[in-house]
């Protein structure tokens, strides 16, 4: 008979097994950054290999891969796609525009790093990397959810007024839902 320390233990081995091994993809794509996933997800990459999968909604979710530049307006969109994903959640920032600005860096309306709006798990370094820095990425989070470094939801949770104020210096018609998690 296994006693509950061990059960415990092997049923968690399962269900980060299973989460890492099924990421499915919300892919918020702006500007070129989109045009590097469909090569990713046919058959010459094959990204389902690793279990990813692409997904409608962000109910149906729990990777936000955000692909380009982000301007103002489109932070408020990504913000409430983020907070409808249900727990766990990670994000990718893929490209240098979500980093630094990209070549949009000196734009008056462009979002420089995303990571002061909402958490990061893995940045895809490239303007555009390529299918193969993608799956590299992926597997990157992967690995981070197997060590259980992969915790950007529950930083988010904790520090939610820190993000709430950077956000609302850039989204000056604040009138997004609040959540209590």
């Amino acid at each position: 008979m296994i006693n509950d320390k061990n059960s415990k233990k092997i049923v968690d081995i399962i269900q980060d097994f299973s989460r890492r091994h099924s990421l499915f993809v919300l892919a918020y794509g702006t500007g070129c950054g989109a045009i590097e996933i469909p090569p990713t997800m046919t058959s010459r990459y094959d990204a389902e290999r690793f279990g990813i999968r692409g997904m409608a909604t962000p109910r149906q979710a729990d990777l936000l891969l955000i692909t380009g530049y982000l301007a103002s307006k489109t932070l408020k969109r990504v913000i409430r796609a983020y907070e409808q994903m249900q727990d766990p959640k990670y994000v990718i920032g893929f490209g240098s525009c979500t980093i630094n600005g990209g070549m949009y860096w000196d734009s008056y309306n462009t979002i420089k790093i995303l990571s002061d709006y909402i958490p990061v798990d893995v940045y895809i370094n490239g303007c555009m990397p390529r299918p193969e820095a993608v799956i590299t990425g992926f597997i990157e989070l992967q690995n981070l959810i197997k060590e259980g470094k992969a915790n950007g939801a529950q930083k988010y949770k904790e520090n939610l007024e820190w993000y709430r104020e950077n956000q609302k210096k850039v989204i000056k018609d604040w009138k997004m839902p609040d959540y209590n998690w």
